[in-house]
């Protein structure tokens, strides 16, 4: 599995903050002591604001090193991992060749982390589970530049490496209103895709929520929660611009309620297999 830069850089600039912290140093006081420490190189409150904030897009291993020597980080297996963490977090993945269509390709990058996946789609099926018409009868729907969409749709595919046996649990909850945005004519392939990629082992798992729930939790729109092995889970809002991953512990919180909650209401896996095959007929 492919490593995050980005979950790389949440998680150094998480502990950069807390080694602060812990040590009682104000941002003035940290910089000012890095600056006696390494006079050569920029030092201010501001660069170790925006450090801690996860505002930068390289973290020099000299400057990995002053901070550690300011915080009296002095094991050296722990150094260590602090500056293999840095190195990681400056590098990029195979989402960089196709920046053009999807932006800093944050989301993408955290999904190839992620050892879980959870998710509720109001009026979508989600991208790792897209057959390749319905992808493209999508981003048709907004965008009109032919070689963009085949840019959008060959990304999509790729991202659909992540399923497999060493990729993460996969498990969504779907709005039967997805399906009736489907075009009929590629609507068998796309259901039969979703049937397809349930497995025995349960690491895909497929749950409808029907029309005859009546009102329900997530009503308010789609949501996915991403779980990592050590780092803190974080919850995305796609928005049709860019997407949002909310920091405060309490949003997460809320939307793991919203997720038991509609998953307690849909159907069960069983039954929505059920459901899809009677589509299909």
């Amino acid at each position: 599995m492919s490593a995050s830069p980005t979950l790389r850089r949440r998680r150094l600039s998480r502990q950069f903050d807390l080694l602060r912290a812990k040590s009682g140093l104000t941002v003035e006081a940290a910089a000012k002591a890095a600056k006696k420490l390494r006079p050569d190189r920029p030092w201010s409150a501001a660069k170790i604001t925006r450090l801690e904030n996860r505002d930068w897009k390289r973290f020099h291993t000299d400057d990995v090193l002053t901070l550690l020597d300011v915080y009296e980080v002095t094991d050296k297996a722990e150094r260590a991992s602090y500056v293999q963490t840095a190195t990681e977090a400056s590098q990029t993945g195979w989402w960089v060749n196709y920046s053009d269509v999807l932006g800093a390709g944050m989301y993408v990058d955290l999904e190839t982390e992620a050892i879980r996946l959870r998710t509720y789609e109001a009026f979508y099926i989600p991208g790792l589970l897209q057959t390749e018409e319905y992808a493209r009868a999508v981003i048709r729907a907004g965008v009109s530049d032919e070689r963009e969409i085949e840019r959008r749709v060959e990304a999509r595919m790729m991202r659909q490496n992540l399923i497999g046996p060493d990729g993460p649990r996969l498990w969504v909850i779907l709005d039967e209103a997805a399906f009736h945005r489907v075009p009929a004519d590629v609507l068998p392939g796309q259901i039969q895709r979703l049937l397809d990629a349930q497995t025995p082992d349960a690491r895909v798992q497929i749950q409808i929520l029907p029309y005859s729930t009546g009102p329900h939790a997530a009503m308010t729109g789609q949501f996915v929660i991403l779980d990592f092995p050590s780092d803190p889970s974080t919850v995305y809002l796609e928005q049709s611009m860019s997407g949002l991953f909310p920091e405060d512990p309490v949003v997460l919180e809320h939307y793991e309620m919203l997720y038991d909650r509609v998953h307690s209401q849909a159907l069960s896996v069983d039954a929505s297999r059920a459901f899809m095959h009677d589509l299909i007929e």
